[in-house]
């Protein structure tokens, strides 16, 4: 008699088990959906308090163009900001370390900030890797995304294509869903990208990641009309 009433009590919980999983993925979905349209307003703290910030670097060519960008940020609004490079491009770092030693102290003191850090991480796709190999490789950036993102906690995200960019995108979007943190996502396109996206922003522009993506090229925005065109920011 025992046996069978156990036997009855696991084939109802068996139900209940089902019920409570679809309700944890229906929370799941309406929360994704929330953030995704959160995201339409990607500067949630209008105040002028100053917003930690991630600087996520290429090679190259876009780290000439991100280099760029930096220059015009209002440094004491952007700080403190951390830089991410590849972990087998150290020259995008130096660059960033010289630009960071020309950037004075605002109070005419003549005084160096020191509001930069600078990590690297492990590359997602290697150039000309397949894209077959580069799932391992993703995985592994990924966990090492998390590790920095933890430590980082940033406010906001700047990016510009290199595929370094893109696990640290999802785990931010991640930690958005899960409540651990609110990181605005901006990305731009490079100007080198005049018809098509690249891979990184094609992922951020689909799976709705980035809160907001520029491009420089009318065509471009035409194509992808989520996209804000910015003109030439070169």
């Amino acid at each position: 008699m025992e046996k069978g009433n156990s036997c009855c009590f696991s084939i109802m919980m068996v139900p209940n088990s089902i019920v409570v999983l679809i309700a944890i993925n229906i929370i799941i979905v309406i929360r994704i959906f929330y953030v995704i349209h959160q995201s339409s307003k990607p500067l949630r703290n209008l105040s002028l308090e100053p917003v930690s910030t991630l600087i996520i670097l290429g090679s190259g060519g876009h780290t000439a163009e991100m280099l760029n960008l930096i220059r015009g940020l209002q440094k004491n609004r952007f700080t403190p900001r951390v830089y991410v490079a590849a972990s087998t491009d150290n020259m995008s770092l130096q660059k960033a370390q010289v630009l960071e030693a020309s950037v004075v102290d605002q109070t005419g003191a003549g005084k160096v900030k020191e509001a930069a850090q600078f990590m690297q991480i492990y590359r997602s796709r290697e150039v000309g890797q397949s894209y077959l190999t580069s799932v391992g490789t993703t995985l592994i950036a990924l966990v090492h995304a998390l590790f920095l993102m933890i430590k980082i906690r940033p406010q906001v995200i700047l990016c510009n294509g290199p595929g370094t960019c893109f696990p640290l995108c999802v785990i931010a979007f991640l930690f958005k869903v899960l409540g651990v943190r609110w990181s605005s996502i901006f990305y731009v396109e490079s100007i080198a990208r005049v018809r098509r996206l690249s891979l990184s922003g094609l992922l951020l522009y689909k799976l709705r990641i980035a809160d907001l993506i520029f491009v420089q090229w009318p065509q471009l925005q035409r194509k992808y009309p989520r996209t804000n065109y910015v003109g030439c920011l070169m």
